[in-house]
């Protein structure tokens, strides 16, 4: 019995622990923290229709000053004149038909073709003669050409061109010239060239005859 009582005395303690345990008061809990305010909008922007149009400024003219001179075009530079020419050949052609009978150092100089120098232009300085234009023409392609003065014609005497000598195709052989297709009465250091003068130079074997010059030139001149 004793120990009856004593459980139930020590079953109310533990309750009465209990309750006090219970009876604490519980940390007050605190309070979440108030939200940010939201940010102040800033002003929206006024429209274009309020805003003040302030005329763009121009700076004043000043006094005295000059407008800058409008800028003029450089001259085109002049245009070269162009230099007057002629034009020059020279040929052998006749020689072709007589290969048989000319000596074979004489033969192995004639061309296939009987061209030694094509129709070719050749600057016309002042004053030049055939025979001027003839020198610049053999000088500029490197063809080899001999004559020798003759005071008493008064002209240059063409003894050779392209080692092709007179006397080489016959005793009626040697070079003639013809200027625009005929055969001037004249040494060719007196005849006069022109601006688009065609010279031709062409070795004969029957004075002139068998190149279309009828007897009627010079040989050599």
């Amino acid at each position: 019995m004793k120990r009856k009582l004593w459980f139930l005395a020590l079953l109310a303690a533990l309750a009465v622990l209990i309750g006090c345990s219970l009876g604490k008061e519980q940390p007050p809990v605190e309070d979440a923290p108030a939200a940010e305010a939201p940010a102040a909008e800033a002003p929206a922007s006024q429209p274009d229709s309020d805003r003040e149009s302030q005329p763009e400024e121009t700076p004043p003219d000043r006094e005295g000053e000059e407008p800058a001179p409008a800028l003029q075009e450089a001259p085109a530079p002049a245009a070269e004149e162009e230099q007057p020419a002629c034009t020059l050949s020279i040929t052998c052609a006749v020689l072709l038909d007589r290969l048989d009978q000319l000596e074979e150092g004489v033969r192995e100089l004639v061309p296939a073709d009987g061209v030694l120098l094509p129709p070719t232009a050749v600057e016309l300085e002042e004053g030049d003669s055939v025979f001027d234009l003839l020198q610049r023409a053999c000088r500029e392609a490197g063809i080899h050409m001999e004559y020798t003065d003759t005071p008493g014609y008064g002209s240059a005497y063409i003894e050779g061109i392209g080692n092709l000598y007179e006397f080489d195709g016959g005793p009626l052989s040697g070079w003639m010239y013809r200027v625009n297709g005929t055969f001037p009465n004249k040494g060719c250091s007196g005849a006069a060239a022109a601006p688009g003068d065609r010279v031709e130079w062409v070795y004969t074997c029957d004075l002139g005859r068998d190149v279309g010059g009828e007897g009627s030139g010079q040989l050599g001149a």
